[in-house]
Protein backbone atom coordinates (compact mmCIF):
# COMPACT_ATOMS: atom_id res chain seq x y z
CA UNK A 1 0.00 0.00 0.00
CA UNK A 2 1.20 3.04 -1.28
CA UNK A 3 1.10 6.16 1.38
CA UNK A 4 1.86 9.85 1.30
CA UNK A 5 5.52 9.40 2.46
CA UNK A 6 6.17 7.17 -0.14
CA UNK A 7 4.56 9.83 -2.53
CA UNK A 8 6.75 12.13 -1.21
CA UNK A 9 9.81 10.51 -1.21
CA UNK A 10 9.48 9.08 -4.78
CA UNK A 11 9.16 12.24 -5.79
CA UNK A 12 11.41 13.96 -4.11
CA UNK A 13 14.55 11.35 -5.62
CA UNK A 14 12.84 10.78 -8.64
CA UNK A 15 13.48 14.48 -9.78
CA UNK A 16 16.86 14.96 -8.12
CA UNK A 17 19.78 12.94 -7.48
CA UNK A 18 20.72 14.87 -4.34
CA UNK A 19 17.95 16.32 -3.45
CA UNK A 20 18.73 17.88 0.22
CA UNK A 21 22.10 19.30 -1.01
CA UNK A 22 23.41 16.58 0.80
CA UNK A 23 27.34 16.91 -1.15
CA UNK A 24 26.63 20.83 -2.13
CA UNK A 25 25.31 22.52 0.95
CA UNK A 26 27.48 23.75 3.53
CA UNK A 27 24.81 23.63 5.75
CA UNK A 28 24.90 19.84 4.89
CA UNK A 29 28.07 19.41 5.16
CA UNK A 30 29.27 21.61 8.53
CA UNK A 31 26.02 19.63 10.06
CA UNK A 32 27.65 16.66 9.18
CA UNK A 33 31.56 17.42 10.74
CA UNK A 34 30.26 18.19 13.52
CA UNK A 35 28.66 15.09 13.88
CA UNK A 36 31.40 12.85 13.17
CA UNK A 37 33.59 15.26 15.11
CA UNK A 38 31.53 14.51 17.55
CA UNK A 39 31.96 10.72 17.95
CA UNK A 40 33.69 9.86 21.32
CA UNK A 41 35.87 6.70 19.06
CA UNK A 42 38.53 7.50 16.34
CA UNK A 43 37.03 4.11 14.97
CA UNK A 44 34.23 1.43 14.99
CA UNK A 45 33.48 -2.29 13.77
CA UNK A 46 30.04 -1.69 13.09
CA UNK A 47 28.08 1.00 12.05
CA UNK A 48 24.27 1.33 10.95
CA UNK A 49 23.08 4.25 9.75
CA UNK A 50 19.04 3.65 8.49
CA UNK A 51 17.75 6.64 6.64
CA UNK A 52 21.02 7.17 4.87
CA UNK A 53 19.75 8.68 1.54
CA UNK A 54 22.11 9.09 -1.21
CA UNK A 55 24.72 7.91 0.63
CA UNK A 56 26.93 11.16 1.19
CA UNK A 57 27.20 10.52 5.28
CA UNK A 58 27.71 6.82 4.74
CA UNK A 59 31.32 7.59 2.48
CA UNK A 60 32.04 9.96 5.86
CA UNK A 61 31.19 6.99 7.93
CA UNK A 62 33.08 4.33 5.87
CA UNK A 63 35.99 6.13 6.71
CA UNK A 64 35.85 5.58 10.32
CA UNK A 65 34.21 2.24 10.16
CA UNK A 66 35.08 -1.42 10.02
CA UNK A 67 31.84 -2.10 8.34
CA UNK A 68 28.78 0.24 7.34
CA UNK A 69 25.62 -1.49 6.96
CA UNK A 70 23.70 1.55 5.80
CA UNK A 71 19.45 1.24 4.68
CA UNK A 72 16.78 3.91 3.10
CA UNK A 73 13.36 2.52 2.99
CA UNK A 74 13.09 4.27 -1.04
CA UNK A 75 14.44 2.26 -3.38
CA UNK A 76 15.63 5.01 -5.29
CA UNK A 77 17.65 6.46 -2.59
CA UNK A 78 19.13 3.20 -2.19
CA UNK A 79 20.24 2.93 -5.78
CA UNK A 80 21.68 6.46 -5.62
CA UNK A 81 23.63 5.26 -2.12
CA UNK A 82 25.05 2.45 -4.01
CA UNK A 83 26.42 4.34 -6.59
CA UNK A 84 28.17 6.98 -4.33
CA UNK A 85 29.27 3.94 -2.22
CA UNK A 86 30.25 1.61 -5.09
CA UNK A 87 34.27 2.12 -4.27
CA UNK A 88 33.96 1.05 -0.45
CA UNK A 89 34.66 -2.56 0.29
CA UNK A 90 32.99 -2.12 3.81
CA UNK A 91 29.84 -0.31 2.65
CA UNK A 92 26.59 -2.94 2.29
CA UNK A 93 23.19 -1.34 1.23
CA UNK A 94 19.76 -2.68 2.02
CA UNK A 95 16.57 -1.32 1.71
CA UNK A 96 14.83 -1.09 5.24
CA UNK A 97 11.54 0.54 6.35
CA UNK A 98 11.69 1.13 10.26
CA UNK A 99 10.93 -0.56 12.73
CA UNK A 100 9.73 -3.82 10.77
CA UNK A 101 13.04 -4.58 9.16
CA UNK A 102 15.33 -3.27 11.63
CA UNK A 103 18.42 -5.71 11.18
CA UNK A 104 19.83 -8.82 12.98
CA UNK A 105 23.08 -8.35 14.76
CA UNK A 106 25.05 -6.44 17.15
CA UNK A 107 26.39 -2.32 16.21
CA UNK A 108 29.05 -0.24 18.07
CA UNK A 109 27.91 3.02 16.51
CA UNK A 110 24.28 3.44 14.89
CA UNK A 111 23.19 6.85 13.30
CA UNK A 112 20.07 8.05 13.09
CA UNK A 113 19.73 11.42 11.04
CA UNK A 114 16.86 13.38 10.09
CA UNK A 115 14.83 10.33 10.40
CA UNK A 116 13.18 9.78 13.38
CA UNK A 117 10.68 12.64 12.74
CA UNK A 118 8.75 10.62 10.02
CA UNK A 119 8.18 8.28 12.34
CA UNK A 120 5.03 8.20 14.48
CA UNK A 121 5.10 8.15 18.42
CA UNK A 122 5.01 4.10 18.51
CA UNK A 123 7.26 3.40 15.75
CA UNK A 124 10.13 5.76 17.07
CA UNK A 125 9.06 3.60 20.72
CA UNK A 126 9.79 0.79 18.60
CA UNK A 127 13.38 2.26 17.03
CA UNK A 128 14.64 3.15 20.07
CA UNK A 129 13.74 0.01 21.67
CA UNK A 130 15.81 -1.93 18.92
CA UNK A 131 19.17 0.28 19.43
CA UNK A 132 19.02 -0.52 23.04
CA UNK A 133 18.75 -4.08 22.14
CA UNK A 134 21.47 -3.97 19.56
CA UNK A 135 23.70 -1.62 20.42
CA UNK A 136 27.25 -3.29 22.21
CA UNK A 137 28.67 -2.68 25.74
CA UNK A 138 30.43 -0.09 24.46
CA UNK A 139 28.58 1.57 21.72
CA UNK A 140 27.60 5.01 20.47
CA UNK A 141 24.15 5.81 19.59
CA UNK A 142 23.43 9.55 17.62
CA UNK A 143 20.95 11.26 16.81
CA UNK A 144 20.92 14.50 14.24
CA UNK A 145 17.79 16.14 13.28
CA UNK A 146 16.69 19.11 11.94
CA UNK A 147 14.26 21.52 14.15
CA UNK A 148 11.89 23.82 12.63
CA UNK A 149 8.40 22.69 11.10
CA UNK A 150 7.78 21.48 7.62
CA UNK A 151 4.65 19.66 6.51
CA UNK A 152 5.74 15.79 6.25
CA UNK A 153 7.04 15.97 10.04
CA UNK A 154 4.57 13.19 12.10
CA UNK A 155 6.90 14.29 15.45
CA UNK A 156 8.73 16.95 16.76
CA UNK A 157 12.58 16.62 16.84
CA UNK A 158 12.80 16.89 20.66
CA UNK A 159 10.00 14.08 20.99
CA UNK A 160 12.66 11.75 18.98
CA UNK A 161 15.48 12.88 20.93
CA UNK A 162 13.49 12.08 24.21
CA UNK A 163 12.26 8.61 23.19
CA UNK A 164 16.41 8.04 22.84
CA UNK A 165 17.06 9.82 26.42
CA UNK A 166 14.62 7.51 27.77
CA UNK A 167 16.82 4.43 27.28
CA UNK A 168 19.23 5.72 30.31
CA UNK A 169 22.63 5.79 28.18
CA UNK A 170 24.44 8.06 29.38
CA UNK A 171 24.81 11.40 26.99
CA UNK A 172 27.91 12.48 26.68
CA UNK A 173 26.99 15.60 23.62
CA UNK A 174 24.37 17.50 23.64
CA UNK A 175 24.37 20.37 20.79
CA UNK A 176 21.55 22.83 20.08
CA UNK A 177 21.31 25.21 17.21
CA UNK A 178 18.05 26.73 15.44
CA UNK A 179 18.69 24.37 12.65
CA UNK A 180 18.83 21.34 14.25
CA UNK A 181 19.72 19.09 17.64
CA UNK A 182 22.82 16.89 17.73
CA UNK A 183 22.89 14.22 20.74
CA UNK A 184 24.97 11.26 21.42
CA UNK A 185 24.72 8.76 24.08
CA UNK A 186 27.14 5.93 25.00
CA UNK A 187 27.29 2.86 27.02
CA UNK A 188 30.51 4.12 28.36
CA UNK A 189 30.19 7.49 29.98
CA UNK A 190 33.64 8.15 30.23
CA UNK A 191 34.79 11.23 28.40
CA UNK A 192 37.48 10.82 25.62
CA UNK A 193 40.37 11.97 27.50
CA UNK A 194 39.16 9.63 29.95
CA UNK A 195 39.31 6.70 28.00
CA UNK A 196 42.80 8.21 27.16
CA UNK A 197 43.77 7.57 30.48
CA UNK A 198 43.99 11.48 30.70
CA UNK A 199 42.33 12.87 34.46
Amino acid sequence: MTTALDHYFDTLYGSDRDPYGCGTRWYEARKRDVMLASLPRQRYARAYEPGCGVGETTVHLAARCDEVLASDFNPRAVELARRRTANLDNVKLERHALPKDWPKGSFDLIVLSELGYFLDEAAMQAVAAHCEESLTGGGTLVACNWRPAFTERALPTDAVHRALEQLGLARIVHHVEDDFLLDLWSRDARSVAQCEGIR
